[in-house]
């Protein structure tokens, strides 16, 4: 019989939209919480109806809605870290600001904007929003390259650019950065960039086979990862190395759902120290 364990069990909070489809949001991201045994809270921002291939349709969750989820959580469970993925609007945006005041844990804000399949999730007037009252209070900022472009107002073409953009959102926002490299050119790599206290770190992988929309909920997944990691109190660098070869994991092993050959990563079989030694990490 297992003995009792009275210390406090790790919980993170996903504060984000949910996929119907179940590939991404809310529900990609508490099936991450659970792979790395974390208690997994959440508070939605919006319904959406959708399903890996297209995004029918977007429902806000009333602001005052997704406020009072995050105070009702808050005032009850120890929330080790928490991550915002959809936001939406500007209303959704205020209502998380306000609910997240005196929160002094790790805050993993991933500005997420537009979907795999092409559908803008967050109104253009939220982006002003997002900066202003939820990027000052992040600890980490994980945007892929269209959202790092949008967040930082400066166009990437290169390594440099990248560098350049990250600095000044660390800088802007008193935080770390990780600019999601999945989006690059490069057919062979993904690399992501890392911008904390002061020093650049790249992480790199090779690119896996993408089965039929297999990557949908990457960006996700790898937030979640990295939130649920540092809820455990898992070093920086280590949190970033185990989320991305998840990600790695995920896309390696992906789940066939149609007859269409429809994929979907799901959470893998394989220990992950294989996907790990497949990482390397330098000075950028």
């Amino acid at each position: 019989m297992k003995v009792q364990d009275h210390r406090l069990f790790p919980a993170a909070m996903t504060i984000a939209g949910s996929d119907s489809g179940g590939g991404a949001g809310i529900q990609a991201d508490l099936r991450t919480f659970t792979f790395f045994r974390v208690f997994g809270c959440s508070a939605i921002t919006a319904l959406t109806s959708q399903n890996p291939l297209c995004v029918a349709g977007i429902e806000p969750v009333r602001a005052s809605a997704v406020e009072l989820q995050i105070r009702t959580v808050r005032k009850e469970l120890e929330i080790s870290a928490i991550k915002t993925g959809m936001l939406f609007s500007r209303p959704i945006i205020m209502a998380v600001a306000r609910a997240l005041t005196g929160f002094r844990g790790e805050l993993v804000v991933d500005p997420v904007m537009i979907s795999t399949s092409g559908k803008r999730l967050m109104q253009d007037s939220a982006v002003a929003a997002i900066r202003k009252h939820i990027l000052p209070l992040a600890t980490w900022i994980t945007p892929n390259l269209p959202e790092a472009e949008a967040i930082s107002g400066m166009k990437i073409r290169n390594a440099e650019d990248c560098k350049r953009a990250a600095e000044y959102c660390a800088g802007c926002w008193n935080c770390s950065v990780i600019i999601k490299g999945g989006h690059s050119d490069d057919p062979e790599n993904a690399a992501d960039l890392v911008y904390h206290q002061g020093e650049f770190r790249l992480f790199r992988s090779k690119r896996f086979p993408v089965r039929k929309n297999s990557d949908h909920g990457t960006g996700c997944t790898f937030s979640a990862a990295l939130t649920a990691l540092l809820a455990k109190g898992v070093p920086w660098d280590l949190a970033i190395l185990r989320a991305k070869a998840l990600i790695s994991a995920s896309l390696a092993e992906s789940v066939k759902l149609s007859d269409s050959r429809l994929y979907a990563m799901f959470p893998p079989e394989t220990p992950l120290e294989k996907y790990e030694k497949m990482i390397s990490c330098g000075k950028a």
